[in-house]
């Protein structure tokens, strides 16, 4: 049995080479990569989100919902996307400095945070009527 074996590199060129004549397929080929190259960038900019999440609930014991909400509170007070605010907070872990900006919006957050807890704790200690 003759087997054959298209290497991946060889695979992308018999594939652009097929469409070269058809228009439509070639437009629907780049439109998919761009899409794919979109989706990679997504993923790594969830990857980011998640780890500053972790610190974040690991800083201020609080759930995952919270963490999330705290960081993009951070976001839409610096008006900075919400993957550009995880890397800063990750960086300020490894010893950078993070911006004044955030610094500020992120004291606001935690205040806005532990109030909210005190709140409701305090609404928990009172006897029911």
């Amino acid at each position: 049995m003759h087997r054959t074996t298209v290497l991946q590199e060889d695979w992308w060129k018999l594939r652009a080479e097929a469409t070269w004549g058809n228009a439509a397929a070639g437009e629907d080929l780049v439109a998919l990569r761009a899409e794919n190259d979109r989706l990679r960038r997504a993923l790594a900019g969830r990857a980011i989100v998640d780890q500053a999440r972790g610190m974040v609930m690991v800083l201020t014991p609080c759930s995952r919902g919270t963490a999330r909400s705290l960081l993009v509170d951070i976001s839409r007070q610096c008006d900075t996307r919400l993957p550009r605010v995880a890397e800063a907070v990750v960086a300020a872990w490894e010893g950078t400095p993070l911006p004044a900006r955030m610094q500020q919006a992120l004291r606001r957050a935690l205040r806005r945070l532990h109030t909210e807890d005190r709140e409701c704790s305090s609404l928990a200690d009172e006897p029911i009527r």
